[in-house]
């Protein structure tokens, strides 16, 4: 379990700072971006190749993601001055020639075979035990940064609405939450013994399973609309119920992340690389709030709502542009590199477009705009992975290769299920976010 809760933490902080690259690309400036895959491929196999050859691995991580924001400068120059759709289908067309160039080009990419054997960060570090109790206080320190933060986040969310209001829809939001979770359950169980007795034929117990979630995903959309129009705290009290579920389980998980730097010996490679990329979402989150909120944020949230207005002020809009889609490519270097470190093994395959997806998935759902959003995004797409990996294996009567798409069409399902529902995203600012309507 330790081994396997850690994987999960690196891989929802890596994803947490491949979606902020979005993020500050799509949310705050408006960029459509459907190739962001190409930033990390890019910082990925050069972090790999320049480690290989020698160089220190903090320098060649720098240096894949100086990489990935060159490709952001080269993108830029091409496609800024053209409308926004040109931009979307040019960093799709991007993200493939250099996957098929890190596919043919075996000479440096070893092709199919894919960068092995290469050196992973602190694998060989054999920390004392006040070092050890050091780092557990360091990511203790990140940790309880993270639960102060969202207490007062808590604090601003909810200093305008009366306090019954916010018991009464929290009781509601809560309800809301168990009897869907009790609803699939109930779906899943009955599924499992209908695969076991073997009593209908697969494509029609699929299509049953397929339209049950249909059904309640359906149920649930008109129940909110009915509250909605009767309490206007629910939608906000629904947040603070999954925000406060997910706060609970980050206890559960910082128990075993500590554990596993504690016992930095029997893992090292994962525990060293589970604190960097842990110390790295906080310090990048940190340093997006910053710009966000300065004058230069302000530019991209301009820009994003109107650039004419952003021109009329006197601002170079192609220069702002230009900025936002560099420093997310340099973001997405940044998570190739720890990308990776955590798969040890790097195949062209790994770069697929549903990278692409799966960042455009946690931004959309944790809310555009919003970097605290992206972290919640993140854990909630990584904690749905893991859980239907293991699940649906036992319920839907699929092989692996169509259980993967399976899954992949039911996360397409709760997304229209949420624009339909919340279309500014869990933590969307409605109000601010328009996105040029």
């Amino acid at each position: 379990m330790e081994g396997f809760i850690v994987s999960l933490v690196i891989f929802t902080a890596v994803f947490a700072i491949f979606g902020m690259g979005l993020n500050l690309q799509w949310g705050f400036t408006g960029l459509i971006n459907f190739g962001h895959v190409a930033f990390m491929t890019i910082g990925a196999y050069t972090t790999v190749l320049l480690a290989i050859a020698g160089v220190p691995m903090l320098l060649a991580m720098i240096a894949g993601a100086i990489a990935a924001s060159l490709l952001g400068l080269g993108i830029g120059l091409a496609t800024l001055r053209l409308r926004e759709d040109y931009l979307a289908i040019v960093t799709i067309g991007i993200a493939e020639v250099i996957r098929l160039i890190a596919v043919n080009e075996e000479w440096l990419t070893r092709g199919t075979f894919g960068l092995q054997g290469f050196p992973l960060p602190l694998a060989q570090f054999n920390p004392a035990l006040p070092i050890r109790v050091l780092m557990v206080l360091v990511l203790a320190a990140v940790v309880g940064l993270a639960y102060w933060r969202f207490f007062a986040w808590l604090r601003r969310r909810f200093k305008d609405i009366p306090s019954g209001a916010i018991a009464k829809t929290g009781v509601i939001a809560l309800g809301y939450i168990v009897s869907l979770v009790l609803l699939l359950f109930g779906i899943g169980v009955g599924a499992s013994q209908l695969k076991r007795m073997a009593t209908l034929p697969n494509w029609v117990l699929g299509g049953l399973l397929l339209g049950a979630l249909v059904a309640v995903l359906w149920l649930y959309t008109w129940l909110n609309q009915r509250l909605t129009h009767r309490i206007t705290a629910w939608s906000t009290s629904l947040g603070l119920v999954m925000s406060l579920i997910l706060a609970v389980l980050g206890i559960f998980v910082f128990g075993y992340a500590s554990s596993a730097v504690y016992n930095y010996s029997n893992n090292p490679s994962k525990a060293g690389l589970l604190l960097i990329s842990v110390l790295l979402t906080a310090l990048i989150f940190w340093g997006l709030e910053v710009l966000v909120r300065s004058p230069w944020g302000r530019v991209l949230k301009a820009i994003r709502e109107d650039e004419e207005v952003a021109k009329a002020l006197g601002k170079n809009v192609f220069f702002y542009k230009l900025q936002s889609l560099m420093m997310g490519g340099f973001l997405a270097g940044i998570a190739g590199a720890l990308y990776a470190w955590q798969l040890t093994t790097v195949y062209p395959d790994n770069f697929r477009p549903l990278v692409t997806f799966n960042a455009w998935t946690i931004v959309v759902l944790g809310g555009a705009g919003s970097n605290v959003g992206t972290l919640l995004g993140a854990t909630i797409f990584w904690a749905y992975d893991t859980i239907t990996r293991f699940v649906l294996r036992d319920i839907v009567p699929l092989e692996d290769a169509r259980l993967g798409a399976f899954r992949i069409m039911i996360i397409g399902l709760i997304l229209m299920v949420l624009m339909m529902w919340r279309p500014q995203g869990i933590l969307g600012n409605k109000e601010e976010l328009t996105l040029g309507r």
